[in-house]
């Protein structure tokens, strides 16, 4: 169980970070690379939480408000990768 919460505020802390890390790069490349490892910490962060549920550490209906902001989230950095490509 504790494993399983460390990875999750591992993904979550990864997501703003490689943001923050995105905005300070100058090299288009760098940049776009950044927002993809933001992308898939937001997948990460999804199965995890879908772990939880399945071993009875949250319920679905605690999720579901947190299902929401990620799917947000997804959508605003597939629009930024789209901008930067």
């Amino acid at each position: 169980m504790y494993g399983l919460i460390s990875q999750i505020k591992r993904a979550a802390v990864s997501v703003p970070a490689n943001i923050a890390e995105e905005v300070g790069r100058n090299y288009k490349k760098d940049t776009i690379q950044f927002l993809y490892i933001s992308r898939g910490s937001l997948y990460e962060l999804e199965t995890l939480m879908c772990i939880a549920i399945m071993l009875e550490m949250i319920t679905k209906e605690a999720f579901q408000p947190l299902s929401i902001l990620i799917g947000k989230n997804q959508k605003l950095i597939n629009g930024l990768i789209r901008i930067k490509n």
